[in-house]
């Protein structure tokens, strides 16, 4: 009996390796940079110049037509297989079913193919997104029909939220009992409808080339985001000839790539004579990977820029200019920044309820540059000024052009000197955090984990669940490249960052980075136990993640609402029968270890991060740490507040 291992890397037709299609997420999106995992600035951009000619050309990223089994009749299953390679795919996160398995059996003889088995469809779908935000990549997944496709929505809905290129492919009944109600029958096109960029239900083998060409085209381009492709089981057993076509025509998507000319130049007008102008820089520049493009834009005109979650690492945190975190969770200089600028340069955002706090007192004195390759976001919760249809880094490329052939610049003196002094007057990181205690204070174990990332010689990704412990991490590690801080943004998905910590070190081990890279997920008790099974994938798919788990035994941030604005009436928010993190690790074959004490906590990271395998540490904090600054919902931006209950946590014993 012949077992194939779900490490194993093959393709049923032995197709030659090829470059990975390339994908990026953002929070509202620029178009799609493919740039390498750890790329310079510079380097970000060049790759992502010339892949995205590429891109807009609708040329597969793969062999494409040159697969060597090209004009070969075979079945629709093996037609699956050889598109995927065809494409250029190296990486698949999937589980098996009834309604894919000749899918499957294809797969078997694949050499090009690495299949990652997963404990849960879900945890599938959050692999794909880290390894696509990780890489630049189209994340690419499989599953069965029925619970096994419904299983993957929450997965799609997070990936559409932070616009995030993925390739769904699931398996359905076939045609002829499609509405009768059969077994494992679910209408995951219509569940998924408003989570996909694009959807499509097959009906022949002849379509399957075609519409997988499709797919990856359109999660790729423009505004990157998931495709469901749902193909009958009766269809994979189809003879077809493969014919993998190097063009799509496709009347009704032709996304925006070059800006309006006219608009750039009133664009340039505009900075030139703003006082107070700012950078509102969302996910949408990480997917343009346009790093560059910003620096060179604030190094010339002196604009400083703020940052949403999603565009964590965009910019160094030791440019002055970068003001860093903006939001209900932003620091103070942030906000006042944004909320108070006479200009706004939105690049690649889409003003979510988080950064402005309540829209209609947001940044009431400001004009809006909005520049985003999706036209649908510009206008839709702030008016736009001057809107710009675009890829962000093209864009930004001509208005950099513009200001190298003029001396006009805006005068920003007065402005910067008022946001550095309230820089110094209210610092994200407070001195009060590093007294003497033996209790660990997450903002300062935050800081001490930074300290460790960025002295480390390996280049590390940081992954975070959602909660309390994702806001620490937004405010208190240091990320200095794109695609290094992964987090669930837009839908805000417990269980999101462990699997996609998986997906982001298994897509950088196949991106020949292994040697070089690590992946650290932060993660929160409550949040860890969404997909914590998927200890077993880490286990069984060789990849040595590390998770740091912040634990207050609480749902810290539903916690904080309910100290903070619902009398201390505290329900179903603390976690009084945990389980012991550690027995779980050992389980799974884990290394592990509990940290109780401060003094503990520098030898334990230092452990962590030496190892070779899998690591857990499950971090003891106490329960009534709260994030500060906050925006309570529905206030104003200018009405964030420091909001602390320190006296409190020294007293529990977390023990």
């Amino acid at each position: 009996m012949k077992t194939k291992q779900t490490e194993d890397k093959g393709c049923a037709s032995g197709a030659p390796g090829s470059s990975g299609s390339s994908g990026a997420p953002g929070a509202s999106a620029s178009a799609p940079a493919p740039a390498p995992a750890h790329p310079s600035a510079a380097s970000a951009t060049n790759a992502a110049h010339l892949v995205r000619s590429a891109a807009t050309c609708g040329m597969p990223r793969g062999v494409g037509s040159k697969h060597p089994l090209q004009g070969t009749t075979m079945t629709g299953a093996c037609a699956v297989v050889a598109s995927l390679e065809a494409e250029g795919v190296r990486v698949l996160f999937g589980y098996p079913g009834g309604q894919v398995i000749r899918i499957y059996d294809a797969l078997y003889d694949s050499t090009q193919i690495q299949h990652v088995l997963v404990c849960h469809e879900q945890a599938a779908v959050h692999a794909a997104d880290g390894y696509a935000r990780a890489t630049g990549d189209v994340g690419v997944v499989l599953a069965t029909s029925g619970p096994g496709a419904t299983n993957t929505v929450t997965g799609i809905a997070t990936a559409y939220m932070d616009s995030v290129p993925l390739v769904v492919i699931t398996g359905q009944v076939p045609r002829h009992l499609i509405g009768t109600d059969a077994f494992q029958e679910s209408d995951i096109v219509g569940i998924t409808m408003p989570i996909v960029k694009h959807s499509y239900l097959l009906q022949s083998a002849e379509e399957i080339a075609p519409t997988i060409r499709e797919a990856f085209h359109i999660a790729k381009t423009g505004r990157p985001g998931p495709v469901l492709v749902d193909i009958p089981s009766d269809i994979t057993t189809q003879l077809v000839r493969f014919a993998y076509p190097d063009t799509v025509n496709i009347p009704s998507y032709r996304p925006t790539y070059k800006g309006n000319a006219k608009q750039i130049r009133m664009a340039h007008t505009r900075i030139c004579e703003a006082s107070a102008p700012v950078l509102y820089v969302g996910g949408g520049a990480i997917s343009s990977g346009c790093s560059q493009q910003l620096l060179q834009l604030m190094s010339q005109t002196n604009i400083p820029a703020v940052t949403t979650l999603m565009a964590k690492g965009i910019l160094p945190t030791d440019e002055p200019l970068n003001f860093g975190f903006v939001g209900m969770h932003g620091s103070r200089y942030a906000n006042y920044a944004l909320n108070n600028a006479d200009l706004i340069i939105a690049c690649g955002t889409r003003f979510s309820d988080r950064v402005t706090g309540k829209l209609e007192t947001f940044a009431p004195h400001a004009d809006v540059i909005h520049i985003d390759i999706d036209p649908a976001e510009i206008g839709k919760n702030r008016e736009a000024t001057i809107p710009v249809v675009g890829d962000l880094a093209l864009v930004l490329n001509a208005l950099n052009d513009m200001f190298a052939k003029h001396t006009l610049r805006p005068d920003t003196q007065e402005w910067l000197a008022q946001l550095a002094a309230l820089r110094q007057e209210y610092p994200l990181y407070k001195p009060e955090y590093d007294a003497e205690t033996s209790a660990i204070v997450p903002q300062r174990a935050m800081k001490l984990l930074s300290r460790f990332i960025n002295e480390s010689a390996d280049d590390i990704v940081v992954t975070t669940e959602v909660g309390q412990h994702q806001m620490w991490a937004a405010q208190y590690l240091d990320v200095n490249k794109p695609r290094h801080f992964l987090t669930s943004g837009g839908a805000g998905t417990m269980g999101f960052g462990f699997p996609a910590a998986i997906g982001a070190a298994v897509g950088l081990c196949a991106s020949h980075q292994q040697q070089h890279t690590q992946v650290v997920c932060v993660a929160g008790d409550g949040s860890i136990q969404m997909n914590s099974q998927e200890m077993a994938t880490a286990a069984l798919a060789h990849v040595p993640v590390k998770l740091v788990i912040f634990d207050n035994r609480a749902l810290g941030m539903v916690r904080q609402w309910q100290q903070l604005f619902y009398h201390e009436r505290y329900i179903c928010t603390e976690l009084q029968e945990n389980p012991h993190f550690v027995a779980l690790a050992h389980a799974y074959n884990w290394k592990a270890e509990q940290v109780n004490s401060w003094d503990e906590l520098a030898g334990a990271y230092r452990r962590m991060l030496a190892s070779e395998e899998p690591y857990l540490l499950d971090v003891r904090i106490a329960r009534d740490e709260l994030v500060s600054p906050m925006v309570a919902p529905g206030a104003s931006l200018d009405e964030s507040k420091d909001v602390s209950n320190q006296q409190q946590c020294e007293k529990e014993d977390v023990r």
